[in-house]
C-alpha cells in the first residue's frame, strides 16, 4: 500500500512536475509576464525601427511618417466596430455556457465585419483628404494613399488579436502584430534604402503595408489551425443585435482611446513644424514601454473577468481585480523609473537634438504611473457591462486632453501637450474606477483594495 502511494520516491498525491508548470503558466501573472516580455521585444524592434527611420529620413520626413502612422492606428482600431474587444467579452462567456454556435458565428462575422469596416474607413478617409484640396498633391499625398491600403489589414489583425486573447493564447495574440510586424518594418526599410529607394515617408509606409499584410496572413493561418483543434465544426448563430449593442459603444470607446493616445500628436500637427512633432513622437515611442504594462495585464486578465462573471464566481472575480490592480501599479512604477534612468541614452540614439524631449518623456511617464493607481476600471466596465459609460468617460477625457493641448501648447510648446495628456489620463483613470464601483461594486484602486464596495 505504501508503495502504491509512492512514485519514484515521491508521494503520488503530488502532481507531476509538468502539471505544476502547466498550472503556473496558466496563471494571469505569469501570462502577463510573458505578454510583457513579448511587447518589450516588440518595442525593441519598434524603437530600433524609429531610430533608423529618424536617422535616415530626417526630422521633416519622420514627422510626416509619424502623423500618417497615427491615423492608421486610429482608423484601424476603430474599423473593427468594437468586435476585437467584444471577442474577449462574448467568446469566453459563450464557451463557458457551451453556446458554440454563437462562438462560431462571432468568429466569422467579426472577421468579415472588421475587413469591411477597414475598407469603409479607408474610402471615407480618402474622400476627406481629397476634399482638403492640395493635401493629396503635397508631401502627405503618397503616404496617405498607401495608408488607405494598410487600414483594412490593420483592422483585420486587430480583430485576430482580440480572438486570440479571448482564448487565453496571449503570445499568439501579440507576437505577430507587435513582434513580427515591427521586425519586418525595420528589415524592409533598411533593405529598401540599401536597394536605392529614397529615405522618405512614403517608403516607410510602403514597408508598413508589406509587413502588416504578411504578419496578418501568418497570424490568421496559425489562429485558424488552433481554433479548428479547439472548436468542433457545426452551425453558426449570428446575434448581431446583442453583439453590436455592446460592441458599438466599445468601438466608440476604442476610437476615443486611440485618439486619446494620439490627440497630442494630431494637435501638434496643426500648431508646430514637423521637426517638433518628430521630437515629441520619439518621446512617446519610449513612453510606450510603460504603457505596455497595462496592456499585458489587460491582455491576460480581461477575458478572465468575463468568464468568471459568466460562471457566477464572484469571489474569483474580486481576486482577479485585486491582483491586476496591485501588480499593474507596481510594474508600471518600476518600468517607469527604469525608463527615466536610461532616457538620455535612448533619446540620444535618435539624434543629439532629441535629448530635448526628456522633460516631455518624464511628464508622460508620470501620468501613466499616476493613472495606474486607479486599477482596471476600464476592463471591468468593458467586460462586465458598462461599456457605454466607459465610452463616455473616454470621450470626455479626449475632449479634456484636446482642450488642454490647445491651451498649453501655444504657451509651453510640446511640454504643454504632454501635460495636457497626462492630466486627462489621470482623470480618466479616476472616472473609470468610480464607474466600476458604482455599477459592479468592485473597488479597483490600489489604495482602496482593502475596502469592500458598499
Amino acid at each position: 500500500m505504501a508503495a502504491d502511494k509512492m512514485i519514484a520516491g515521491r508521494p503520488a498525491a503530488l502532481p507531476p512536475f509538468e502539471t505544476i508548470l502547466a498550472r503556473l503558466r496558466a496563471t494571469p501573472a505569469v501570462s502577463a509576464l510573458g505578454v510583457f516580455s513579448v511587447r518589450i521585444g516588440a518595442a525593441g524592434f519598434a524603437y530600433g525601427a524609429q531610430v533608423i527611420m529618424a536617422r535616415m529620413m530626417g526630422g521633416a520626413e519622420y514627422g510626416i511618417f509619424a502623423t500618417v502612422w497615427v491615423w492608421i492606428a486610429i482608423l484601424g482600431h476603430t474599423a473593427t466596430l468594437g468586435l476585437s474587444q467584444g471577442a474577449c467579452r462574448f467568446l469566453p462567456a459563450d464557451q463557458a455556457l457551451d453556446r458554440l454556435d454563437s462562438v462560431r458565428g462571432f468568429l466569422l462575422g467579426g472577421a468579415l465585419a472588421s475587413l469591411a469596416g477597414g475598407f469603409a474607413l479607408s474610402l471615407g478617409g480618402l474622400a476627406v483628404a481629397a476634399a482638403q484640396g492640395g493635401l493629396l498633391a503635397g508631401p502627405y499625398g503618397t503616404p496617405i494613399l498607401l495608408a488607405a491600403v494598410v487600414v483594412p489589414l490593420f483592422a483585420f489583425q486587430d480583430y485576430l488579436e482580440g480572438v486570440a486573447r479571448s482564448q487565453n493564447w496571449p503570445l499568439l495574440a501579440i507576437a505577430p502584430p507587435y513582434l513580427l510586424r515591427q521586425g519586418l518594418i525595420m528589415a524592409a526599410m533598411v533593405a529598401a534604402v540599401l536597394l536605392g529607394a529614397p529615405a522618405e515617408a512614403w517608403v516607410a509606409i510602403a514597408c508598413t503595408l508589406a509587413a502588416t499584410g504578411l504578419a496578418a496572413a501568418l497570424q490568421a493561418a496559425m489562429l485558424l489551425v488552433r481554433l479548428r483543434r479547439a472548436l468542433p465544426a457545426g452551425p453558426r448563430l449570428y446575434r448581431w443585435q446583442l453583439w453590436l449593442g455592446a460592441c458599438l459603444p466599445i468601438a466608440a470607446g476604442d476610437l476615443a482611446a486611440s485618439a486619446f493616445g494620439f490627440v497630442d500628436v494630431v494637435i501638434l500637427g496643426f500648431l508646430v513644424p514637423p521637426e517638433a512633432i518628430g521630437l515629441y513622437f520619439a518621446a512617446t515611442r519610449i513612453q510606450q514601454f510603460v504603457a505596455f504594462v497595462h496592456y499585458a495585464a489587460s491582455a491576460t486578465t480581461a477575458q478572465r473577468l468575463a468568464a468568471a462573471r459568466a460562471r457566477g464566481d464572484e469571489a474569483g472575480l474580486g481576486r482577479l481585480v485585486r491582483g491586476q490592480a496591485r501588480w499593474t501599479f507596481l510594474a508600471t512604477a518600476g518600468v517607469g523609473l527604469g525608463i527615466l534612468a536610461v532616457a538620455p541614452l535612448l533619446l540620444g540614439l535618435f539624434g543629439e537634438a532629441f535629448r530635448a524631449s526628456l522633460p516631455v518623456l518624464a511628464i508622460l511617464v508620470a501620468g501613466s504611473v499616476a493613472a495606474s493607481l486607479f486599477g482596471p476600471g476600464e476592463d471591468v466596465l468593458t467586460m462586465l457591462g458598462g461599456e457605454r459609460l466607459c465610452a463616455g468617460i473616454t470621450l470626455a477625457a479626449l475632449a479634456l486632453a484636446a482642450l488642454l493641448c490647445l491651451i498649453l501648447v501655444p504657451w509651453l510648446g510640446v511640454a504643454g501637450a504632454a501635460l495636457g495628456v497626462a492630466a486627462a489620463q489621470i482623470g480618466r483613470g479616476l472616472a473609470m474606477a468610480l464607474g466600476a464601483r458604482a455599477i459592479h461594486g468592485l473597488a479597483t484602486p490600489v489604495l482602496g483594495l482593502s475596502r469592500k464596495a458598499a
